[in-house]
């Protein structure tokens, strides 16, 4: 049986991924720091801050999929913090790349996390594609050196895919339900200006995606992880009120109040640009829900 191993299986995307996985038959392990007794997937244990893996979980690996990384939005960003977000990335996936080349292992392919971050926390009436460079920002800087310790696999002629991600929308937690707090209050408001964009992504589809790196040999270099549907935080705003029958209300919600609520870590909200989906429909790929209405009435109804 084909195994798939999975670091940040117990992550949001990991645990949907895993079950997915699982029902089209696939072997499924995951790589923690800690044995878990309630696991229903075997569970190999890794410290990438001690630089140590278990050397079986890539012995026994067909695929690897590097999802592992700290939550952005858990805590306000100050430099330790910074430092977190960006080793939980990095340092865990050249831990995974040494251990690779240190036992030859002919992985079929490494498939990684990214964030629609490389292209910078502002808003513009730019479509960014995967053409585009890394923004100098915090973000864009994370997610180039987090894509580029991924790129070492293609040095092992390991077929490398990564996906940078947008919002990833799902029922069981995550952004969406923060999101849901103010809404099903009656309070659904812009924040900011309203005018930046949100890129986002079914967790469904967001997870055919990481099945179709795996199936399909195309799949190879880098990929914007986003619905093909362009909309504002004032108009994601609308439809998830309207999907819960909320009042939408203005005035919006003062930037001035997020950024002292938040500190840097509040341009998570107030800005974001068009991310382009076009390099996933070239290769055919059909979204389940290309469309935000749609994917909200699936998670909320």
């Amino acid at each position: 049986m084909t195994q798939v191993l999975i670091s940040g299986g117990s992550g949001l995307v990991g645990k949907a991924l895993s079950v997915k996985l699982r029902t089209k038959g696939y072997d499924v392990a995951i790589l923690s720091r800690s044995q878990k007794k309630d696991t229903t997937f075997k569970t190999y244990l890794w410290n990438p801050a001690n630089n140590e893996i278990d050397s079986e979980a890539i012995a026994s690996s067909d695929y690897i999929i590097h999802l592992a990384g700290a939550n952005i939005a858990e805590k306000r960003w100050t430099d330790s913090r910074k430092q977190v977000i960006l080793d939980s990335r990095v340092e865990s996936a050249r831990l995974i790349f040494k251990e690779v080349k240190k036992q030859k292992k002919e992985l079929k392919a490494f498939i990684s996390a990214s964030a629609v971050g490389y292209y910078g926390a502002l808003t513009s009436d730019k479509i960014f594609t995967e053409d585009h460079p890394a923004s100098n920002d915090f973000l864009g800087q994370t997610c180039l050196e987090w894509e580029q310790a991924s790129k070492q696999f293609e040095k092992l002629g390991i077929r490398t895919s990564i996906f940078r991600t947008g919002l990833v929308l799902n029922k069981q937690g995550g952004a969406l339900s923060k999101m849901l707090i103010p809404v099903k209050m009656g309070l659904a408001s812009p924040l900011g200006n309203g005018r930046q964009y949100q890129p986002w992504i079914h967790i469904d589809d967001l997870c055919e995606l990481y099945i179709k790196a795996i199936e399909d040999d195309l799949m190879a270099g880098i990929f914007n992880a986003v619905a093909p549907d362009f909309q504002t935080n004032k108009s994601f705003t609308q439809t998830l009120a309207k999907t819960l029958k909320k009042p939408f209300f203005s005035p919006n919600i003062p930037a001035l109040l997020l950024k002292l609520i938040m500190g840097e870590m509040s341009v998570l909200l107030l800005e974001g640009s068009q991310v382009s989906a076009d390099k996933l429909n070239k290769l055919e790929f059909t979204f389940k829900f290309p469309k935000l209405e749609s994917a909200l009435n699936d998670l909320l109804k």
